[in-house]
């Protein structure tokens, strides 16, 4: 992969949320795949004026989940002896921390925290976010979340959803998509890839800065998402594998498989299900392909949720990818969204105080909520959407444009 490429799609990797690039980075407001957008120029042009403006008061909140069970939440930790880490080998075995979150009996458990204090502190400081900014490490650990601790689960069987977040972003930016796949009957497992990211509490306290992330240039992104996906079947080994890994294992049916990930995360999504047939279906949202499938390697289900057409370079790849994708497939796209409209990003970015894209945040969010989930159960639940069949007067931001 050339140097001009990868430093295009690097361009903005740098943050974890649109907010924390806009406050901090000039010209750095997205992840993995998208170009600088004259909005987050803009917030990033602001947050470069002489910090003398008073501290800005920063409280987050993630919407509700629309399903009929709470979100219970539970953070575990995972070794894989079989490998060390791919990035830092003196470290040992490949170590993960992921969130479970899973149906749960509404009124039981206690308030999640979107992460912890060392985690919100190495965002804090890998983005250099100033005071004025009001985003400490205690206001951005502290924004609501929507899940619980400890909650009681719902009797039964789940489909298990895995989701990778995008390139140096902390596994907690898809915590909204979690929590309403978990209050529609999944259990979720969210993965911290280890040393790429600004830092994912492991089980022995430490939180560990990027280890990769210094130097796009050089990066092989192929080479991130095949170890994504190796960490993606790792989970599911543990999961699917007797009770030990989690004690709430045996609420997952481990028939019923599927992938989701923002950017890196879903070119992770298409080395997942190339390497392991246990995934039954998955969903590439705004990523670049590393690399494109081959013809006949994915012929199960897949849906490709990318932003406004025109506004990145992966969409090359996309057409190609689509070509050989194999069965059930949708590729959608979002107008007036950006890069971060399909995380918590944009919502948190807002909430800050900041610009955000064309498209409500929370729309955004509303939208990859409602097509995700409508995928997994045509897919991994035999459920028929409508939605799926083509555009919606309800949704008319929803572009099908296969």
């Amino acid at each position: 992969m050339s140097t001009p490429s990868n430093l295009k799609r690097r361009i903005g990797a740098v943050a974890l949320l649109g907010l924390a690039a806009s406050v901090a980075e000039t010209g750095t407001g997205f992840a993995a795949t998208t170009p600088p957008s004259t909005v987050h120029a803009a917030a990033a042009t602001a947050a470069a004026t002489p910090a003398a403006t008073p501290a800005r008061s920063f409280h987050g909140e993630l919407p509700e989940p629309t399903g009929r069970y709470a979100a219970g939440e539970e953070v575990i930790h995972l070794t894989d002896t079989s490998r060390p880490d791919p990035w830092v080998p003196s470290s040992g075995p490949r170590r993960l921390t992921v969130t479970m979150v899973y149906p749960a009996v509404p009124g039981t458990g206690t308030p999640a925290p979107y992460m912890t204090l060392a985690e919100a502190a190495g965002v804090v400081q890998r983005r250099n976010l100033p005071p004025s900014s009001g985003i400490t490490p205690e206001s951005l650990a502290g924004v609501t979340t929507q899940a619980f601790d400890g909650a009681r689960p719902q009797p039964g069987k789940y489909p298990l959803v895995l989701l990778s977040p995008a390139s140096e972003n902390p596994r907690m930016t898809l915590t909204s998509l979690a929590t309403d796949l978990a209050s529609h009957g999944y259990v979720v497992a969210l993965i911290g890839h280890t040393y790429e990211d600004s830092g994912e509490t492991l089980a022995n306290g430490q939180t560990p800065p990027c280890a990769i992330c210094d130097h796009p240039e050089t990066l092989d992104y192929g080479a991130v998402a095949a170890s994504r996906a190796r960490d993606e079947s790792f989970v599911i080994d543990e999961l699917t594998h007797g009770n030990t890994a989690w004690h709430l294992a045996h609420l997952v049916n481990r028939h019923r498989i599927g992938t989701a990930g923002h950017s890196l995360g879903g070119a992770a999504v298409a080395d997942t299900m190339v390497a392991d047939p246990r995934v039954r279906a998955g969903v590439n949202i705004d990523g670049t392909f590393h690399p494109v499938p081959k013809p006949g390697q994915i012929d199960r289900p897949f849906l490709m949720l990318g932003h406004t057409p025109g506004g990145s370079d992966h969409y090359t790849d996309w057409e190609e990818a689509w070509t050989a994708l194999g069965g059930f497939k949708k590729w959608l796209t979002v107008t007036g969204s950006d890069h971060f409209s399909f995380s918590d990003g944009d919502l948190l970015q807002g909430q800050a105080g900041f610009p955000t894209p064309p498209l409500d945040p929370e729309r955004g969010i509303a939208i990859t909520r409602e097509y995700v989930r409508a995928f997994f159960d045509q897919s991994l639940k035999g459920i028929h959407s409508p939605l799926l069949d083509g555009p919606s007067p309800n949704n008319p931001e929803v572009l099908f444009r296969h």
